[in-house]
This record gives C-alpha cells, sequence and structure tokens, in this order.
C-alpha cells in the first residue's frame, strides 16, 4: 500500500475511535467546555452535523455515530484492500 493510502486507512480508524470516545463519554454527561471534551467535540462534530441531517433520531437515541463509524470502517476496508483507489 502506498503513503496515501497508508495514511487512510489510519486516519479512518483513528476517527472511528474519537467517534466512540464521545459517544461513550456523552453518557457520563461531562462539562462540554473542558479541553479534552472540546477536542472530541470539534473533531467530531463535522463529520455527525451531516448525518444527523440526513438520520432521524431514533426516541431520544442519536444513532448517526454508530453510522459513521460504519461509514469511516467501510472506507477503511476499501483502501485497504485496493478496491477504492485514491489519486
Amino acid at each position: 500500500m502506498d503513503t496515501v493510502r497508508i495514511f487512510v486507512f489510519y486516519f479512518c480508524w483513528l476517527l472511528s475511535f474519537i467517534i466512540l470516545a464521545r459517544s461513550l463519554l456523552s453518557w457520563v454527561a461531562p462539562n462540554p467546555y473542558e479541553q479534552p471534551m472540546r477536542f472530541l467535540l470539534d473533531v467530531t462534530e463535522p463529520i455527525l452535523a451531516p448525518l444527523r441531517r440526513i438520520v432521524p433520531r431514533i426516541g431520544m437515541i442519536d444513532i448517526t455515530p454508530v453510522i459513521a463509524i460504519i461509514i469511516l470502517q467501510l472506507l477503511a476496508g476499501l483502501v485497504r484492500t485496493g478496491k477504492l483507489t485514491i489519486l
């Protein structure tokens, strides 16, 4: 795999873990103004906000983090197997 494909693969995995961390921390209601939570919000919001406009909530449950992780993992798999070529 060339350098760009490796970078995209690991970047997708990293974003998946960051979205998972944000989702898990949202259950304990942390202060959104503290630095670690602010970082998680700033990194994940550009990914989750467009999905929220498309995917409806299920009651009080926001499933957009799950959908974002699925999309990122599919992209990582496509890049890794070479089915999706980048540059």
